[in-house]
């Protein structure tokens, strides 16, 4: 039934949004963008986030968007392929006005990661997973 998953996001502006994430290494599909939202692709396999201005946004779900300021409606988690790769994007995220919530660091022995807040408050969360240091 189900042949592909895309996220959807509010934002307030477009262009910024677009210039932030294209900073940071993210790539977009102009074929399906417009004045009023981006196709946003992320990761090797092109993982689809559409970024929508919040007017239309709040037109498809009939319902109050979240102030991104004071509550989290989700975390979007992406893998990175080593310790370096999280430091270098976190710096990236700095460098574009993003806000790292979470500063690069190790967690639980075997994932090294650091998390991070886009332009409109949505939080990400960036982490290297080391399987060799899985406990068993």
């Amino acid at each position: 039934m189900t042949k592909k998953n895309w996220l959807n996001l509010p934002v307030k502006n477009i262009e910024k949004s677009k210039q932030f994430f294209s900073k940071i290494g993210f790539s977009f599909n102009e074929e399906y963008s417009n004045e009023n939202s981006a196709c946003m692709l992320v990761g090797d396999q092109n993982f689809v986030v559409m970024l929508f201005e919040e007017s239309l946004f709040g037109n498809f779900v009939q319902n109050t968007i979240a102030d991104t300021q004071t509550h989290s409606e989700m975390l979007i988690s992406i893998d990175a392929e080593s310790r370096n790769e999280v430091e270098e994007l976190a710096q990236k995220v700095e460098e574009a006005g993003g806000v790292l919530f979470a500063k690069p660091a190790e967690n639980q022995g075997w994932m090294y990661g650091c998390g991070f807040s886009d332009l409109d408050g949505h939080r990400w969360n960036v982490l290297f997973m080391d399987y060799s240091k899985l406990p068993n």
